[in-house]
């Protein structure tokens, strides 16, 4: 007798297990690749993540730190050189201004009447210094 209730309760737990793995039908989301959640999130052992020691967590820090120090080096060098450039620039600037103005053939109007008679044309071309 308890070899055939043993013998039932087998096969139940065989039919149960045997029900499970199959496919209930068409999820209603329609996204067939996803599985069925077996466990809970929160039922999910984390593993603890390795612990590093103080000396290696001092020797990161100092690399790092190096890293952004050469790193700003290489950013100040980088505005220096455009900051130069904007200045030579400026000055061949000036220095072309000075010469065209040097070698200027100029014109002196003594007579301010004359201003009044031209043409606009004329007086577009005018500077006055």
């Amino acid at each position: 007798m308890e070899e055939d209730t043993l013998n039932i309760i087998n096969k139940i737990c065989l039919y149960k297990k045997q029900s499970m793995k199959e496919p209930k039908g068409r999820p209603k989301s329609g996204r067939l690749w996803k599985t069925e959640q077996t466990k809970r999130f929160s039922g999910l052992k984390n593993d603890k993540p390795l612990r590093s020691s103080w000396r290696r967590k001092m020797k990161d820090k100092a690399e790092k730190q190096s890293i952004k120090n050469y790193e700003q080096e290489l950013k100040q060098a980088k505005r220096d050189a455009i900051e130069l450039k904007k200045q030579r620039r400026e000055e061949n600037l000036k220095r072309k201004l000075e010469n065209e103005r040097k070698h200027e053939v100029v014109q002196v109007i003594t007579k301010t009447a004359k201003i009044k008679r031209m043409k606009k044309k004329h007086l577009r071309k005018i500077e006055k210094r």
